[in-house]
């Protein structure tokens, strides 16, 4: 059986605004109020690990021993099809030290026109979302989520964050980035990690 949490206070383990604001929207209704990495001052480990769930793990057991209360960790990436899978776990390494998720996308729409990659059915990408929970006592829950759909350019949107505004889900004309988080929090592939989360541990 799931380990269930209890009371209201966990860190968000990450130094992210954007993906902290939305962890604590889809936590709202939970009647808790997640404190950032960032805001208790605590370092980001090295994310070693070889996939989303391992750096997930990683980074949420730092967070909760850190800070001596239960940590959730969120490791999430664009894959894509042409690109053999890239970014994938390095999604955030490809937007460079300043974060500049711009220059990310500009990177993977330079890979695909290198590779003469221009329709939709050519930019099939997905988005994949690990998210752990864990206790300072290092025991961890994970669960994963994905969404399916392409990219486009030029971007589209200023909501969402890192690569929503060029990546548009199956079954939708809009954008990631267009979207009013209220849709997306209900397809997305964080939603998708949420809905086992929640079901098993709250």
């Amino acid at each position: 059986m799931p380990r269930r949490f209890e009371g209201t206070a966990l860190v968000v383990a990450s130094h992210n605004e954007g993906k902290v604001r939305e962890i604590a929207e889809l936590l709202q209704d939970k009647g808790i109020k997640p404190v950032s990495a960032r805001a208790l001052s605590l370092p980001e480990p090295e994310e070693t690990g070889a996939t989303y769930a391992q750096n997930a793990i990683l980074k949420a057991r730092a967070a909760a021993k850190a800070a001596k209360m239960p940590a959730l960790a969120d490791d999430s990436g664009l894959s894509v099809d042409v690109l053999e899978g890239a970014p994938g776990i390095y999604s955030a390494r490809w937007a460079g030290p300043e974060r500049d998720f711009l220059h990310a996308m500009r990177e993977v729409e330079r890979a695909l026109r290198e590779r003469n990659a221009l329709g939709a059915n050519e930019r099939r990408a997905r988005f994949y979302c690990a998210l752990s929970l864990a206790w300072p006592d290092g025991h961890a829950e994970s669960f994963m989520g994905s969404v399916d759909g392409h990219l486009v350019w030029p971007p589209r949107g200023l909501n969402g964050f890192g690569y929503d505004a060029m990546f548009v889900p199956d079954g939708y004309s809009q954008t990631f980035g267009e979207m009013e988080p209220e849709r997306k929090h209900k397809i997305s592939h964080r939603a998708h990690a949420f809905a086992a989360l929640i079901k098993a541990c709250f």
